[in-house]
């Protein structure tokens, strides 16, 4: 009966580890949930806030995407149309191209803007020319990070004028823009002239669901408690 008996030993102290490590996941998802609640939180107060001015140039090398990501910015600048960039994109409008175009301001610093959406049938901008604004324009929206690379399985290709993301520091890179910042701005729903780019399809969502791994993980903890209780009873009961 020795080794029946050092098994069960075995089998308890396992199920016991087991229950602290999914406790301990438990937890962890718990201080996660509670730090996604205040990021949605602050980003919520962010985008219903009164717009201010983006980060100057000063601040680029030190943005924290904690404090400036989805921040309501208002800027003043020229737009380059014949440096716009077509992004590949997929809206509740359904398949088309985001428009993104370098806007600079009086103080020579750049910023890409996300101008809106255009439908497949209008990426060439002769197809849309009432909205490629001249002058000085006035531009509200939405403070975005960069998005490098590209897409699930799709990676720039800027030689080929294929872009899968805003990926606005290799756009500036290819569009030789200068004193470009390391961010874009989603403009707000502002009608351009003749409709198009359609802006102000920002989707500000986050994903969560840590309380849903939080009650898996304790209720796993649960299981493995109560196993490790039975088990003595399990050995005393008569074959």
């Amino acid at each position: 009966m020795e080794k029946p008996a050092k098994s069960h030993l075995a089998l308890r102290a396992f199920l016991l580890f087991a229950a602290l490590v999914f406790i301990a996941l438990g937890s962890w998802q718990i201080q996660r949930l509670f730090w996604k609640l205040n990021l949605i939180a602050r980003v919520d107060a962010r985008v219903h806030a009164e717009a201010v001015a983006p980060p100057a140039r000063a601040e680029w090398n030190s943005l924290q995407p904690s404090d400036v990501e989805y921040r309501h910015v208002a800027l003043k600048g020229t737009f380059d149309h014949n440096l716009e960039t077509l992004v590949q994109a997929v809206t509740e409008r359904g398949a088309g191209f985001w428009v993104l175009t370098p806007l600079t301001q009086a103080d020579g610093a750049t910023i890409i803007v996300n101008r809106g959406f255009v439908p497949q049938d209008r990426r060439d901008p002769q197809s849309r020319a009432e909205g490629q604004i001249g002058g000085e324009v006035s531009v509200s929206g939405l403070l975005r990070l960069n998005e490098s690379g590209g897409a699930f399985l799709r990676s720039n290709d800027p030689a080929k004028g294929n872009w899968y993301s805003r990926d606005v520091v290799a756009i500036a890179e290819d569009k030789r823009i200068s004193n470009a910042a390391p961010y874009f701005v989603d403009a707000d729903a502002t009608a351009n002239p003749g409709g198009l780019p359609v802006g102000g399809l920002t989707v500000v969502q986050f994903r969560n669901s840590h309380l849903v791994y939080a009650l898996t993980w304790f209720t796993l903890a649960i299981m493995s408690l109560v196993l490790t209780a039975m088990i003595p009873r399990l050995l005393t009961r008569d074959p």
